[in-house]
């Protein structure tokens, strides 16, 4: 009996998604985004279409789109045929911000108590990638990384709608932090210290004493940040 005829080799999917680009007002969004986080583009500087386009290689028409969008997550402001001013970090908008996270902050650092062996070991790598991005002077990473420690911790609180209301402020928030490493480099070193007594505070099992730390730390911000006034 003669046997099957082998089959052929599989052939790898022509298909050429994995090199598509974003769509142009997208391109254009995270490029203005990343960079006004980033103090890349600081308040007060006026942006336009065409300077736009040209940085990211669009027509002007993705522009309108993604400023836009931009506005209405309130970090820049339209005028009609100048362009797109970037909008400097206001006392009020420093004030509701640090409201906000001390609200969610301490709650959170007295419900993560006791903490599981999970979310230490978490906070312990946290911890120690933002040493790493602080010595290498990278200040846009090392506030996400800074976010991102305080956000696993509001997370295992396990409140759904303070997560998600704490996540409505990230932007402002890596905003804020770049702004204040960069004014105030001490603070960098700082930031890690406090956030080792946290993580300790946490490990000890003393809620109370948790709280205290984010009231200690965050509070901080709205002091070294006032300079960003408008």
């Amino acid at each position: 009996m003669p046997a099957a005829p082998s089959a052929a080799p599989a052939q790898p999917p022509t298909t050429t998604t994995s090199l598509k680009q974003p769509p142009a007002a997208e391109r254009v969004y995270t490029h203005v985004k990343d960079a006004v986080l980033d103090r890349r583009y600081e308040g007060g500087t006026l942006l336009t279409e065409g300077g736009l386009a040209d940085a990211v290689g669009v027509s002007r028409t993705p522009v309108r789109e993604a400023l836009l969008r931009l506005e209405v997550e309130g970090l820049i402001k339209l005028y009609p045929k100048k362009g797109a001013l970037v909008l400097a970090v206001s006392a009020q908008e420093i004030k509701d911000v640090v409201e906000t996270r001390l609200l969610v902050e301490e709650f959170a650092a007295r419900k993560a108590v006791p903490a599981s062996p999970r979310l230490i070991a978490r906070l312990e790598q946290l911890l120690e990638e933002q040493r790493e991005l602080a010595e290498a002077g990278d200040l846009a990473a090392v506030a996400v990384k800074d976010r991102c420690f305080h956000a696993e911790i509001v997370k295992y609180a396990g409140n759904e709608i303070l997560s998600r209301l704490y996540d409505q402020l990230r932007d402002r928030q890596l905003r804020m932090g770049v702004a204040v490493m960069e004014a105030h480099p001490g603070r960098i070193e700082a930031n890690i210290t406090e956030h080792a007594e946290l993580l300790e505070a946490i490990r000890g099992g003393n809620p109370e004493e948790a709280a205290q730390v984010v009231r200690r730390h965050v509070g901080r911000v709205r002091e070294l940040v006032r300079g960003e006034d408008r």
